[in-house]
């Protein structure tokens, strides 16, 4: 900790920023009277020795659990660079009296959109007619034909900011968008909401939208696939760990799936030698769904913005865990 005019400055580190600049957030930290330390790692012991006396961290994909709090005495406030939150142990922080902010709209268009490209590249077989240019064929050598997207139901799984945005943009060129979401069911113009087993019967395009939680991992197993649509396609721009990787490639290996799209993977990345990355009927993107220009900004920025105003105002922008007056109180005498 600094003193500037014999106050104490208050202490942010931000953890791991992988491909994020985080000068901008910086910049704005600093104008905002903060010291700021970059401890650049997502190890527990580097990320300690960096933020003993922190007031606030920022995360990336960092772990922030009970043991690494335990060392972290000062903290009250943990930001993500994220809109998932799931690197942070929030019933810990809740039960600790912390506060946890996310990004929940700094790269929604971005998903969205990248998952609507996934989906038309698939329906339009688009890998395929590349692959059959370059290797001297043209469109008489089509061995499966594209389909019309306008005759086609897209389904999603989940109803959240995402999904609701690739819902909209999506509506005009599909015949029917289904949607499954126990816990948003708001009145989306053109959108139908049914239950989950309807939505894998009549999906054409299956898109995932949903957190991972001990509910939803390994949801897409082999028993979901089969209920699919022969010949649907499945996209995956939310969480790896939905699908059941073997399930998957037996899907596409028989045809019952004309096709996926990953963005995501259980294990990131692949290896060299799985199958995932070889399989002709898989388009695939290195987890770059939320990647743009604007949404790098986003990231480095906001969490930023986040702290600043928890620490000016007591509350930040977007919180996901709002600690009440009793684990506060809990939390200080800790």
């Amino acid at each position: 900790m600094t003193l500037e005019d014999g106050v104490p400055r208050p202490v942010v580190v931000i953890t791991d920023t992988e491909e994020l600049d985080p000068e901008p957030g910086v910049r704005l930290l600093t104008d905002a009277g903060w010291e700021v330390r970059v401890a650049g790692s997502r190890d527990p012991a580097a990320i300690a020795a960096a933020a003993q006396d922190a007031d606030a961290l920022i995360v990336g994909y960092a772990r922030v659990d009970a043991a690494l709090l335990d060392r972290l005495p000062k903290v009250r406030m943990l930001a993500t660079m994220s809109a998932g939150h799931d690197m942070i142990d929030t019933a810990e922080a809740a039960r600790r009296g912390l506060w946890v902010a996310n990004l929940p709209d700094s790269a929604t268009e971005d998903v969205a959109v990248h998952a609507l490209a996934q989906a038309l590249a698939l329906i339009r077989r688009l890998p395929q007619a590349d692959a059959l240019v370059r290797g001297g064929g043209w469109s008489e050598d089509f061995a499966e034909l594209p389909r019309r997207a306008s005759e086609l139901s897209l389904g999603l799984v989940g109803f959240g900011r995402i999904a609701r945005t690739l819902a909209r943009i999506a509506a005009p060129l599909f015949g029917r968008v289904l949607a499954y979401d126990p816990h948003a069911t708001d009145g989306t113009a053109g959108v139908e909401h049914v239950d989950l087993p309807t939505l894998i019967a009549e999906a054409d395009v299956l898109s995932l939208h949903t957190p991972s939680t001990p509910q939803t991992k390994g949801m897409v197993n082999g028993p979901l696939l089969a209920r699919m649509r022969p010949g649907s396609i499945l996209v995956n721009v939310s969480r790896g760990d939905l699908i059941d990787p073997g399930a998957l490639l037996a899907a596409l290996d028989s045809g019952h799936l004309a096709g996926a799209a990953l963005d995501v993977f259980p294990t990131e990345p692949p290896a060299a030698d799985d199958r995932l990355r070889s399989h002709p009927r898989l388009l695939l993107s290195p987890h770059s769904a939320f990647l743009t220009d604007a949404s790098l900004r986003a990231y480095a920025t906001e969490p930023a913005r986040n702290v600043i105003a928890w620490w000016t105002t007591g509350r930040p922008h977007t919180p996901v865990v709002t600690p009440d007056a009793t684990a506060t109180a809990q939390g200080a005498l800790a």
